[in-house]
């Protein structure tokens, strides 16, 4: 039996899923934060890597793309666990398919969230580096996404899941509604 399948078929109560959710918290919202704004920018002189810091234009852009992102981030996690029974966490996946909220504009709003917000992390900071590193990594948890948690979606939720997919974009959200 597949490792998702089995991890699938156990249910978890809201405190379960909550405290799961706690050492992901510590990673994404304090520990990679910390890299990409104070690590990561220091390999930029190593690397001899332009100076981006455009004052204002760098405080505006990255502030949008953070709060975009944590908007989607959040918002997508909150669908998980209170409409679908579930966390983004694999160990602890969604019981039922979510086709609603920030999960009617694309496939993946919480991969498209994190990748935004610490893309305006790099912007804030001014770090090509810190930039680089987040579109590599952005793009590695893609294809993970794609070569096997969209086969696994498709073994776990069959016909409605195929449906989806052809109707909704895997990673940039369509905000307005397709005619």
């Amino acid at each position: 039996m597949n490792l998702y399948t089995k991890w699938s078929r156990r249910e978890y109560t809201l405190k379960q899923r909550l405290l799961a959710l706690v050492p992901a918290f510590f990673l994404f919202v304090l520990i990679l934060p910390y890299l990409f704004v104070i690590i990561i920018p220091r390999l930029d002189a190593s690397l001899h890597f332009p100076d981006i810091h455009f004052g204002l234009i760098n405080t505006l852009l990255g502030a949008v793309f953070l709060v975009i992102g944590v908007i989607y981030g959040f918002w997508s996690i909150y669908a998980q666990l209170t409409r679908a029974s579930g966390t983004p966490l694999p160990v602890m996946p969604t019981q039922k398919l979510l086709i609603n909220g920030p999960f009617k504009q694309c496939r993946n709003p919480m991969t498209f969230g994190t990748v935004v917000a610490y893309l305006g992390v790099g912007i804030l900071v001014g770090s090509l580096s810190s930039i680089l590193i987040v579109l590599i990594l952005g793009s590695l948890l893609l294809i993970y996404i794609i070569r096997v948690e969209e086969k696994e979606l498709e073994i776990r939720f069959g016909q409605d899941y195929v449906a989806y997919k052809k109707t909704t974009p895997l990673f940039i959200p369509r905000v307005c509604p397709k005619k």
